[in-house]
């Protein structure tokens, strides 16, 4: 998914209108509409604004966006950062399955501890395989 998807996405399931969302940011409505059509790009600042628009952390604003990349070891959450840094547990766990843990979340929360995240590792294996 494209940025401008993922805007025009959040704003819809959220019944909300340019202007509401214009409203809470403090930008123009036009500029919103380009936005939205990918006819432009938001600088960092209107990426902060426009996630607190949405009661979301620009990580989570970005999820899913094609250009968001790879999840770095300062980006992972506590519980799988220590999942992998365990020695016989974090071998088993590949570069493509640490990007696809890292973006899980359920019912809008993300696993506490390392046992959770190795837990959903290895269903999601079992399913997988």
């Amino acid at each position: 998914m494209r940025l401008h998807e993922r805007l025009r996405e959040l704003r819809s399931e959220r019944g909300l209108r340019l202007k509401d969302i214009a409203e809470r940011c403090g930008v123009s409505v036009p500029y919103l509409s380009d936005l939205e059509r990918g006819r432009a790009n938001p600088s960092l600042d209107t990426l902060q604004t426009l996630a607190g628009a949405y009661e979301l952390s620009v990580n989570d604003l970005l999820m899913g966006v094609d250009f968001y990349g790879n999840a770095s070891a300062q980006s992972l959450p506590l519980g799988l950062k220590e999942l992998l840094d365990d020695p016989i547990l974090g071998a088993q766990i590949t570069p493509e399955w640490v990007e696809s843990l890292a973006r899980i979340e359920l019912r809008g929360r993300r696993p506490r501890d390392k046992q959770d995240w190795y837990e959903i590792f290895l269903h999601l294996r079992r399913i997988l395989s």
